[in-house]
């Protein structure tokens, strides 16, 4: 197995905690190569997938990670990417890539629903299908994962994730 000597930063966290968000201004930030892979982009415009089990966007999602590690990309993986069903492929994922960053965003359901409201999709999906989604602490315990708190605002969430990943 190959191992990749670039940067995997994993940021997690349910619907509207500011993932996409955040990965994009931390690539901005940066001065290195680094590739955002979006779960939702792959699994809903790609392949136009439900989240259900036996798709095609888990797999999808390790070739695209590993494509851009082996290409020396630093790689942004972002998604709600809820442990019970990706925890396998994180892991993988971290195997392969020792310099590895695992970061959760915790946002409360009451601000999840407050956030939603400000996303541009806002009108794909409801109260209903975020309340059915929404997974309370969804941390995956693995070795040096950083909960970023909801009381953070996003400049300090983004700097925090450069701070500790070492993205520059």
């Amino acid at each position: 197995m190959k191992i990749y000597s670039s940067k995997l930063v994993i940021i997690r966290g349910n619907s509207g905690s500011g993932k996409s968000t955040i990965a994009k201004l931390v690539r901005d930030a940066c001065k290195q190569k680094v590739a955002i892979i979006e779960q939702d982009y792959l699994r809903r415009f790609i392949l136009k997938e439900k989240e259900k089990e036996g798709t095609n966007n888990i797999d999808l999602i390790y070739k695209t990670v590993i494509f851009a590690l082996s290409r020396n990309y630093n790689v942004i993986l972002e998604g709600i990417l809820n442990f019970s069903r990706y925890g396998k492929i994180i892991k993988k994922l971290i195997g392969v890539c020792p310099d590895y960053h695992v970061f959760y965003l915790d946002v409360s359901l009451n601000e999840t629903l407050k956030r939603h409201q400000t996303k541009p999709n806002k009108d794909e999906f409801g109260e209903k299908e975020i309340k059915r989604w929404y997974k309370f602490k969804d941390t995956t315990n693995i070795k040096g994962e950083i909960c970023i708190p909801e009381s953070y605002i996003l400049e300090r969430s983004v700097k925090k994730i450069i701070m500790e990943s070492g993205l520059f």
